[in-house]
């Protein structure tokens, strides 16, 4: 049965230009896309630009010309970007389109129809100079804790600790130096928890969410009542003004989803489809590919909106974890913070396609670059197994063609086609590091077969002309099943595939179906090999200094996105209440590996004297057990002991992170002692 489907990638934000980091999850929708496109299915890949926001409208002042003509310039850039990596867009649309205004007030009147609205004073830091409110990232000045200079206005990298922009001492405006004022403004609010009942089904019914995804919303989110939704702002702000609130705005946050919709809408004009077969007809599938900074919005905020507009309800939220290089966060003073046009001076798009190819699973695992698995993984696998295959039997059968009917290959060919189910199936569930693996397993056993066959022997004794066409004629096909099987993640490959065959790939069932008695092209060199010398030249090309780039007044590149951590517990707790809670100094004296988890490390920590804790710790992958020993730490020293598969936690390690590969241990400084309380 032919499915049919709207594939969506999270819009890019109109106020930066597209690195590696960004390509994770372009490339990881595209080649599902064109998986299903190869199945039969009716899937198009929505994208746009997401144009609005406060960032948008102070990059603009800066550079002294207007909003629309800064993100009708970044958008040609995106587009010429993503066009070098081969990710095929069906409609790459932008959130200040007419489409999308339409469709935000539709939005918006189902959520006033439905009493979802309401008015509320809120109080921010006004800057008095550039006449703007000002986001936390727009303040700056001293720690009320610590006192260190030139702090965020939520946090202090030096001491970590949290607080609001007004407790800053001597707080500056990082757009003009000035110093803000406090000022409230009304700003409208969606009251969000009315559809808790609604949210917690969709979120735990019918695999909409990977499992862990799942659990985790309902273990920090829906296990209590749902935050109401800022969805305005005052003016000056760049983006629509509401219709029935004037001199405010709709929040980026509201638009941008919409921005899937306006963009289909887009689609559907000029190809003569009715917009409500794609949005509104329950046969129609919605699946959002996301990272899992955004998760909150995409699995709360977006389907409830969805709901109550009458549209249809996202079929999967496919999300993925973060890139890193190396094992470390993306870095622009270590060269590693690559933009796409740079990579794409040094190096074949097909690679870095691969090697996410490779590392990417159906769950929210972050997934590392490393330079040296990289130039290995290309060159042993895509040149020296695939491209190799028809490089050592292409040139012999160029003369004679392929032969009339298939030979005996020792059941090679109808394994493949078995295999091909199992490779389907790995693709449609998002498990690309399967599928390749399955691939690459076909490829070895191809290469196995000519290498025991020897064409090139063969090719030194006329009388064996046949059998030399015979071999070659399974070479060939072999090649060609791998190629329809790697079609999604190397789309050139399968387009000269095609050209060296004379049988254009367009249809995975074309892997079940041998050639015969076709010609063969003169082959044409494929693909080079890559060298850690071309990914050290890419690194060394995009170094900047640091200095230079941590500031956000700098260019603006943040946006108005929420900061990747989970949002502020709004609920109190009393004095009493924290003081139960026994937070001491630990000095690790014991670690080692539980060999038979992939995220515990098993810590035995000293309290001071005698006293000893065993913890299980998920930090496996982030700290090796040895770098531990002798490192202090903060635990939890009267946590109920929690009975695992791997031992007793007799407490827990304190540490921050949103998890995955990002977990960073709280350290106490310098001269604490084990046993001495956290106060």
């Amino acid at each position: 049965m032919t499915r049919r489907m709207v594939v969506t990638a999270a819009l890019p934000y109109a106020n930066g230009h597209i690195h590696i980091g960004h390509l994770v999850e372009y490339i990881q929708t595209d080649i599902w896309v064109r998986f299903q496109k190869l199945r039969g299915h009716r899937a198009i890949y929505i994208c746009a630009d997401d144009t609005h926001g406060t960032a948008i409208m102070l990059r603009a002042r800066q550079e002294g010309r207007s909003e629309e003509e800064l993100i009708a310039d970044m958008q040609q850039a995106h587009v010429r970007d993503f066009a070098g990596f081969d990710i095929q867009f069906d409609n790459y649309g932008s959130t200040h389109s007419p489409e999308n205004r339409e469709l935000c007030n539709r939005f918006w009147q189902a959520l006033r129809q439905a009493g979802l609205v309401y008015e509320k004073e809120v109080e921010q830091l006004y800057d008095p100079v550039a006449q703007t409110f000002l986001a936390d990232r727009f303040v700056r000045g001293t720690c009320p804790r610590c006192k260190a200079p030139d702090q965020y206005g939520d946090s202090c990298d030096r001491c970590g600790a949290t607080y609001s922009p007004a407790e800053l001492i001597d707080p500056k405006s990082t757009i003009s130096g000035a110093r803000p004022e406090p000022r409230r403004a009304k700003h409208l609010f969606i009251q969000i928890e009315k559809l808790h009942d609604f949210l917690e089904r969709w979120t735990q019914e019918d695999e909409h969410l990977q499992p862990e995804v799942a659990n985790y919303l309902k273990g920090h989110f829906l296990n209590q009542p749902l935050r109401d939704w800022d969805v305005s702002r005052p003016a000056p702000y760049f983006g629509f003004e509401i219709p029935d609130y004037p001199g405010h705005y709709w929040y980026v946050w509201f638009d941008a989803p919409i921005g899937y919709l306006a963009s289909t809408w887009q689609w559907c004009k000029r190809h003569g489809e009715e917009f409500d077969r794609w949005w509104r007809d329950p046969e129609t599938e919605i699946h959002h590919f996301i990272g899992k900074d955004i998760t909150y919005f995409h699995t709360l905020f977006w389907p409830a909106m969805l709901h109550v507009a009458g549209y249809n309800l996202p079929t999967k939220v496919h999300i993925h974890g973060f890139l890193t290089v190396g094992g470390e966060k993306m870095s622009k003073s270590k060269g590693t913070f690559v933009m796409a046009s740079t990579y794409l001076k040094h190096l074949d798009p097909a690679y870095l396609r691969y090697y996410y190819a490779t590392k990417l699973t159906h769950k929210v695992d972050d997934l590392d670059l490393n330079p040296e698995e990289f130039v290995h993984r290309v060159n042993a696998d895509l040149v020296g197994k695939v491209v190799n295959l028809a490089s050592r039997t292409a040139r012999f059968a160029h003369a004679t063609g392929l032969s009339a009917t298939y030979p005996d290959d020792q059941g090679l060919f109808a394994a493949g086609v078995e295999q091909g189910e199992r490779i389907a199936a790995a693709y449609e569930q998002g498990n690309y590091n399967q599928a390749m693996r399955l691939v690459m397993e076909l490829a070895d056993r191809a290469n196995a077969y000519v290498e025991s066959r020897q064409p090139w022997q063969l090719a030194k004794e006329p009388e064996k002309a046949q059998e030399l066409q015979d071999v070659c004629t399974v070479g060939l096909n072999l090649f060609r099943q791998i190629a329809v099987y790697l079609a999604p993640v190397l789309p050139r490959l399968a387009e000269q595939t095609g050209q060296l065959l004379g049988d254009p790939i367009t249809s995975w069932q074309q892997a079940a179906e041998p050639l015969t008695g076709t010609p063969v092209a003169r082959f044409k060199h494929m693909m080079k090999r890559a060298s850690l010398e071309q990914v050290q030249a890419m690194f060394e090309e995009s170094k900047e200094a640091e200095s230079e780039t941590s500031s956000p007044a700098g260019g603006f590149q943040d946006s108005d996105e929420p900061l990747r951590q989970e949002p502020l517990v709004e609920e109190h707790c009393t004095f009493e209440e924290f003081t139960k809670i026994d937070l001491r100094v630990a000095r690790v004296v014991a670690a080692e590996d539980v060999k038979e988890s992939k995220k515990l490390l098993r810590l035995t920590l000293s309290l001071g004297g005698q006293e000893r804790r065993e913890v299980l710790a998920g930090i496996k992958g982030v700290y090796q057990p040895e770098e531990l020993v002798g490192q202090l730490v903060i635990c939890c020293a009267n946590l109920q002991p929690r009975k695992m598969r791997f031992g007793t936690s007799q407490g827990m390690v304190l540490a921050a992170g949103p998890g995955g590969k990002e977990i960073y241990l709280l350290r106490p400084d310098s001269g604490a002692k084990p046993g001495q309380r956290v106060h």
